[in-house]
């Protein structure tokens, strides 16, 4: 089975788990990737407006 690292929203260390040490939540530090049929990707792009 394939891990992938997490970021700490808190902190901002890197970890494995679902929590980092510190107590913050880790999340993927990887954009979502880019299609350009995105059915979504309008309104994504309106609410960073």
């Amino acid at each position: 089975m394939k891990t992938k690292m997490k970021k700490c929203e808190k902190c901002g260390a890197y970890t494995f788990k679902e929590r980092c040490k510190c107590g913050g939540a880790a999340i993927n530090p990887v954009p979502a990737r880019y299609s350009p049929l995105d059915p979504y990707g309008k309104y994504r792009r309106s609410i960073l407006k």
